[in-house]
């Protein structure tokens, strides 16, 4: 079992940065891969971005060049940097750990773009 939880989200104006923090219960073990997940009213959860146990990284092309997935493991904390916030970026942000074939997830920050 691992337990996660998320912070950092909030309401920042088009063009602003955020950074959403993603703690977990413990470290992560090969094959793994940590990543965030968004869900805008209406829509489909979809995929932001993804780090692999060995350091490799994943973005949505959507997100490419605005947002950076990194993680400290002396933490087990996950961070997704996100600069040139568009509207179109407002959705709820979940934080998830693949282990095997489970999928654990966090109960998810709100961010909201708008002026």
């Amino acid at each position: 079992q691992v337990q996660i939880v998320e912070s950092g989200g909030g309401l920042v104006q088009p063009g602003g940065s955020l950074r959403l923090s993603c703690a977990t219960s413990g470290s992560m073990r090969y094959g793994d891969f940590m990543g965030w997940y968004r869900q805008a009213p209406g829509k489909q959860r979809e995929s932001v971005a993804i780090i692999f146990s060995g350091g490799g990284k994943s973005y949505a092309d959507s997100v490419k060049g605005r947002f950076t997935i990194s993680r400290d493991n002396a933490k087990n904390t996950a961070y997704l940097q996100m600069t040139s916030l568009e509207p179109e970026d407002t959705a709820v942000y979940y934080c998830t750990v693949r282990r095997g074939l489970q999928n654990y997830w966090g109960q998810g920050t709100q961010v909201t773009v708008s002026s």
